[in-house]
């Protein structure tokens, strides 16, 4: 062999390792000392005498290139090069051999050989070779490198990128295959979301005459941990829109006091008045946007109640279950007259009655979807004394019996006459 016509150059920072297989001596130590390996970025790892001491050392020392002689004992060339797939998939062969054999060159590229080069080798022609084989290494490595970098940056704004997911979806602004598609992307559930919900906080709508932007975004993010703290491990995710509120998808039920819970936290701990308004979501991924636009309706109208209604509404709908809950014990806790109550509850919603009974059959409907309870239970369960109490209470709202509902496989949703 001759010498390396390669220049001198810098050491580079990424030092491939080199193994040299060969049978022959005289060659193993040629290819060693007549490349600039330094100048290529590489350097000799270890040499082996035949196939098998080849892919023992290949997997041992962690090599990145292997020179593959075709003819060597106990395991040619060929099997060497499967046996590295299999043990060292990212291992690089280069072939130097004396065979000029169409078919060992065919299975050459068959198996994803970098070259082949015939002996006797000109250390031009293998310098040139390898050249070759560390630009596309470095290469692959860069894209690699940018692959990895950019897929930590995408699982570091997984939180980001799901927020501004599901604004655009239940603003209707994502639809079809790529709805799913972003779902698993997003690892969140393919199934349809089971409740929708929104938290307005009115005073931010006002932000550019009432308070400075900073103060606002902070009583925002406050809310909206909150929120997340009352929510627990429920399985959700928040999101804001510009105007400042504040969405809820859920894919698990939460208690039937969210709303209230929400309201009363952040008054007690912000000292801000929110309105908290959730609604069930029976419908397919691509009509959640549907539901998204209902309960942003309903949480804007909230605007027109009374504090006193809010907060008889919140207490029903906490305590729907009580037998005892009467127009009378509620306006006691209230601190009003039963009179003045149920005029003001009947003028801003509906009738105590009314309100009573709509918070317990959506109570019920939500049992009756999702567990076997036999109908007595449930009526027991959301206050009433005899299950055909129940029964008329139910029919007369659903239209059809509890046991005619559950046989029908339910799904529908419960509301009052005036948006309860």
């Amino acid at each position: 062999m001759t010498a390396s016509a390669a220049t001198e150059t810098e050491p580079l920072e990424r030092y491939y390792r080199v193994l040299i297989a060969d049978d022959e001596p005289i060659i193993r130590e040629g290819i060693r000392d007549s490349i600039n390996w330094t100048a290529l970025g590489m350097e000799v790892a270890g040499e082996a005498e035949d196939g098998e001491e080849a892919l023992e050392l290949a997997v041992d020392l962690c090599v990145d290139i292997v020179l593959v002689d075709m003819n060597m004992p106990f395991l040619n060339g060929i099997d060497l090069i499967r046996g590295l797939q299999d043990n060292c998939p990212n291992c690089r062969c280069l072939i130097v051999s004396g065979h000029d054999e169409f078919a060992y060159a065919q299975e050459a590229v068959r198996l994803g050989v970098e070259d082949y080069i015939l002996k006797p080798v000109q250390s031009e022609q293998l310098y040139a070779a390898l050249a070759r084989l560390r630009q596309r290494m470095d290469e692959e490595h860069k894209r690699t490198a940018y692959v990895r970098q950019a897929a930590d940056q995408i699982e570091r704004n997984i939180p980001l990128l799901r927020q501004r997911f599901c604004l655009d979806w239940l603003e209707g602004q994502t639809e079809g295959k790529g709805l799913i598609e972003q779902l698993a992307f997003l690892r969140l559930p393919s199934d349809p979301p089971v409740q929708i919900g929104i938290v307005r906080w009115p005073a931010a709508e006002t932000r550019q005459t009432i308070m400075r932007e900073n103060d606002r975004q902070l009583f925002l993010f406050a809310t909206e941990n909150i929120v997340a703290e009352l929510l627990g491990d429920l399985p959700y995710v928040l999101f804001r829109d510009p105007n400042g509120l504040i969405g809820i998808c859920l894919w698990q039920a939460a208690s039937e006091d969210l709303e209230s819970s929400i309201e009363q936290t952040v008054i007690s701990c912000l000292n801000i008045a929110v309105h908290a308004h959730m609604e069930m979501h029976t419908g397919t991924v691509e009509e959640a946007p549907n539901t998204y636009r209902e309960c942003r309706e309903l949480v804007y109208g909230e605007v027109r109640l009374s504090p006193l209604v809010r907060r008889a509404r919140q207490l029903i709908q906490a305590e729907y279950a009580d037998r005892n809950l009467t127009l009378d014990t509620l306006a006691s806790r209230l601190q009003v007259s039963p009179v003045y109550l149920s005029r003001v509850l009947k003028k801003e919603l509906d009738s105590f009655v009314t309100l009573v009974t709509h918070a317990r059959i959506r109570k019920a409907v939500q049992l009756l979807d999702s567990t076997v309870l036999p109908v007595h239970q449930i009526a027991e369960h959301v206050g009433y004394d005899t299950q055909h109490y129940f029964s008329t209470a139910f029919k007369k709202t659903m239209g059809i019996s509890p046991a005619q509902y559950r046989k029908s496989g339910g799904s529908r949703i419960v509301t009052s006459s005036k948006g309860e």
